[in-house]
């Protein structure tokens, strides 16, 4: 398939600046993929879709404040640096602003929140093929320590913010409710729906809610740029399973209960470990790769939870693969659905509307 079929015209008004009154305040399109019927709900409303026995799993990684403003230590010019990836304690691979004034070699000097100079020091080390720079850091234990001080979340570029630091809105939005080790350069962002009430309302009626750990990096929504999907290579993103998380969702869908994957993050974690164990999911570290599109089948996920997505997104392409499973008609369903969402005027992206596919 082409990377312009999964593109579509989307008003900018209905990209979400800013999240919804309360987390499940957000609207959910249900989509059954059996029927094709479309239905307009609000997301508590997202409970009358579960049956007891069910597993609800979510990603519970938590977003770094990765956004970090430095100086030049020799000329003084101003830097944008992200986190992107830890190799080890205080070695990092960054993306960088203005990247060509940043050499092998070039120190920056961190800044915190009232612009003032840190003892954070940074030394440029290596680069590679995308442009990205691997950094030393120095002058504290480890710099994940130090970005609450220093750091801003790192928001998509579609949601508008002034430079400087973050919001006390968008500090505790951006988040999930469950969210616990630092290691996401974007949030998980169907998790940030939720709310502890309902999840145990969730719990009261007999679904069981697991976790995985999938650390999103910023390759998660970048556009496609190859002309043919089959040529575009994706990101690797660092995971984990627990023993029990793995235990009790093997023992559901050994007993025929449903597997609801809570976003395409969680989603990538338990068919990348399915497919490498025959349809089973096995507790453990690892890098997953996974690029799911029309017409791949699911090994494991029985149903959906995600917000709506960036056009020519490998998002995108995994919903229009999970709306109908082995075909290339998912496409066609997905779409369906998205023109009817702009057609109600839903909120997309990040801090959108929510969209439920069984």
């Amino acid at each position: 398939m082409r990377t312009v079929d999964f593109d579509y015209e989307l008003p900018p008004e209905l990209i979400a600046q800013t999240p919804a009154e309360r987390r499940d305040a957000s609207r959910l399109l249900v989509l059954d993929r059996a029927s094709g019927q479309i239905g307009h709900r609000q997301f508590p409303d997202l409970l009358a879709q579960f049956r007891s026995g069910d597993v609800l799993v979510l990603n519970n990684s938590r977003v770094i404040p990765a956004r970090l403003r430095g100086l030049n230590e020799k000329t003084g010019g101003q830097f944008e640096v992200l986190l992107l990836e830890e190799n080890a304690v205080n070695d990092w691979w960054v993306m960088l602003r203005p990247g060509k004034r940043a050499r092998i070699g070039t120190r920056i000097i961190f800044l915190d929140h009232a612009h003032e100079r840190t003892q954070l020091v940074g030394e440029v080390i290596a680069t590679n093929d995308e442009g990205h720079r691997r950094i030393k850091f120095c002058g504290g234990e480890n710099v994940l320590n130090a970005t609450n001080d220093i750091g801003e979340l790192p928001l998509p570029p579609y949601i508008e913010r002034s430079a400087g630091a973050t919001s006390a809105q968008d500090l505790e939005r951006y988040q999930t409710v469950f969210a616990k080790p630092l290691g996401s350069v974007a949030a998980p962002t169907a998790g940030l729906h939720f709310t502890p009430e309902l999840l145990d309302v969730a719990r009261a009626k007999g679904v069981r809610v697991e976790f995985v750990t999938l650390h999103v990096g910023l390759g998660t929504f970048a556009p496609v740029k190859a002309d043919n999907i089959t040529d575009h290579v994706m990101h690797e993103e660092r995971f984990e399973v627990s023993e029990a998380t793995a235990a009790n969702v093997n023992a559901a869908k050994q007993s025929g209960h449903r597997i609801i994957a809570v976003g395409t993050t969680s989603m990538r974690v338990l068919e990348s470990v399915a497919r490498n164990h025959g349809g089973k999911l096995v507790a453990g570290c690892g890098r997953t790769s996974i690029f799911i599109y029309p017409p791949q089948r699911f090994a494991l996920v029985d149903a959906l939870l995600t917000n709506f997505h960036l056009p020519r997104s490998t998002l995108l392409m995994l919903v229009s693969a999970f709306a109908s499973p082995g075909t290339l008609q998912g496409r066609e369903l997905a779409f369906r659905a998205y023109a009817e969402a702009v057609r109600e005027r839903y909120r997309f992206f990040s801090y959108g509307d929510a969209m439920f596919i069984a």
